[in-house]
């Protein structure tokens, strides 16, 4: 049974840092895209960093480009996004899904079959 639990939310100061985890079961996350989501209060969900399972590359969407490092370890099948240099902007509830499309050079796509439930992100002072 496929299953995705994230985690690492949290309050944190601006310029702070936080790294949220995505652990999978049911499948191995080198064999699937991974993709790191948010959804701000009152804002459409939108596509944050995700991992190509094709050439490992990764994608970054602009508002975090230089701040988020999205990386993988296979031992513990697990998916990370590190946050650095936090700001009010960044706060959302983050979504780790699975098996969906990635590339480093085209970009994420929006629709990804497996879904963990979220983990909320507060940036503010």
């Amino acid at each position: 049974q496929v299953q995705i639990v994230d985690s690492g939310g949290g309050l944190v100061q601006p310029g702070g840092s936080l790294r949220l985890s995505c652990r999978a079961s049911g499948f191995t996350v080198d064999y699937y895209a991974i993709g790191w989501f948010r959804q701000a209060p009152g804002k459409e969900r939108e596509g944050v960093a995700c991992f190509s399972e094709y050439d490992g590359s990764t994608y970054y969407t602009d508002s975090v480009k230089g701040r988020f490092t999205i990386s993988r370890t296979n031992t513990k099948n697990t998916v990370y996004l590190q946050m650095n240099s936090l700001k009010p902007e960044d706060t959302a509830d983050y979504y780790c899904a699975a098996d969906g499309f990635c590339s480093g050079e085209y970009g994420m796509g929006s629709h990804y079959d497996h879904w963990g439930r979220g983990t909320r992100v507060t940036v503010s002072s």
